[in-house]
């Protein structure tokens, strides 16, 4: 089956390293023209480069996704960029590692209330076009408790559950909503690279937990985003869609 993006025009939020710059890439590869943004400048720009490759049109912008007026600057310059907004990827994640107020702050303002306000903001170019679609990018840590991480885990479950809101609320209008939870994700300076090279223990008990003896790539979750923001899956909206090799199951 050939999925195909062409003529979409693609913006994904968070994406100038790791699963967000598989999904930028994959996309763009698949046709699309594509805006990323992000906070940190030199990855961007790098990752602006691998998408201008591929020939399409591309947007990059420096963004902090934890502040609705900077959100709103740039998706409507996205917007301007592409010519409009067929899908919204909402990849950005503030990460926090544990359950001080500090945590809680970063967990809630971006990896939750990003995706709200970026797609309260994108909704009427999505509204604009048929077969639009928001892709919620949450965490295998938001479906099962998460002692390590636990505002992250929280913030990554509501993000599921709002799919599923927005999903109800805007299939009449025809737009989709669908949300990708990965599992344990390793990429060349990502967390599990990290915890590799300096929490070893972490990292081997996590791994022993990977029913397929491995941890997941970017580019594995980036093909189930360019599927679900493809016409091949126009009867597909609601879905909470777990990358993770078995990672959870009982028994495995």
């Amino acid at each position: 089956m050939q999925v195909e993006l062409t003529g979409k025009r693609v913006v994904v939020a968070g994406a100038s390293r790791g699963i967000g710059r598989a999904i930028a890439l994959a996309c763009a590869g698949a046709g699309a023209s594509v805006s990323i943004c992000a906070r940190g400048a030199a990855a961007l720009e790098a990752t602006r480069v691998e998408l201008a490759a591929f020939g399409g049109t591309v947007h990059a912008a420096s963004c902090d996704l934890g502040q609705r007026a900077a959100i709103d600057l740039y998706i409507q310059a996205a917007a301007a960029a592409l010519g409009g907004i067929d899908v919204l990827v909402n990849n950005a994640t503030g990460y926090g590692p544990s359950d001080d107020e500090a945590s809680w702050d970063a967990s809630l303002s971006v990896d939750l209330m990003a995706v709200v306000r970026a797609s309260q903001i994108a909704l009427p170019f999505l509204g604009a076009r048929p077969g639009a679609s928001i892709i919620n990018i949450s965490s295998g840590s938001g479906l099962n408790p998460s002692p390590r991480n636990p505002s992250y885990g929280a913030a990554k479950a509501a993000v599921m559950h709002y799919t599923r809101t927005q999903a109800a609320a805007l299939a009449r209008s025809g737009i989709r909503v669908n949300c990708v939870a990965p599992g344990s994700i390793e990429f060349a300076g990502g967390t599990w690279d990290d915890r590799k090279k300096n929490a070893p223990d972490l990292y081997n008990a996590t791994l022993a937990g990977c029913p397929m003896g491995r941890m997941g790539h970017p580019e594995e979750v980036a093909d189930v985003v360019v599927f679900l923001a493809s016409d091949k899956a126009a009867w597909i909206t609601a879905q909470i869609i777990g990358v993770n090799g078995g990672q959870g199951l009982r028994g495995a």
